[in-house]
């Protein structure tokens, strides 16, 4: 009886070691937010208060930057000029977006496309948080 517990539980364990091993970060990463959660002042010298989750950024030869940025009330993305295409998609939440001198109100489900070049930065003027997922390519 307690041979054969000893062979299931052997077995059961060599099975999670070949699961693991499983793992290719060539083919796959899994990230969770909480794992990279950073409280920083709004990006671009917009001030406030902001808390960055940059995914994947340890991953070597992965050129594309996927962020997510929770803006807390009063916080921005200080204006800035675009070095390459950007995509910034509002996930909650109603903000201020300045894009070439012009003002844009932005909300949940809105995503903004600022090309190389152009001119915009994000303000969160509510008393709830703006949450957005912002994509571009990094060189």
């Amino acid at each position: 009886m307690k041979k054969s517990f000893l062979i299931g539980v052997i077995f059961i364990f060599s099975g999670t070691i070949a699961y693991t091993q499983e793992f290719d970060p060539q083919k796959y990463v899994i990230e969770s937010e909480k794992n990279i959660a950073k409280e920083q002042p709004g990006p671009h010298k917009g001030g406030g208060e902001s808390i960055g989750y940059s995914f994947f950024s340890d991953i070597k030869d992965y050129k594309t930057a996927f962020r997510k940025r929770v803006l807390k009330p009063g916080a921005a993305i200080g204006y800035h000029q675009q070095k390459e295409d950007e995509v910034y998609y509002i996930l909650s939440g109603n903000g201020e977006m300045k894009l070439n001198d012009k003002i844009y109100n932005v909300k949940d489900g809105d995503a903004i496309l600022t090309r190389t070049g152009s001119w915009h930065g994000i303000t969160n003027k509510t008393k709830k948080d703006l949450v957005l997922i912002i994509v571009y390519e990094k060189h």
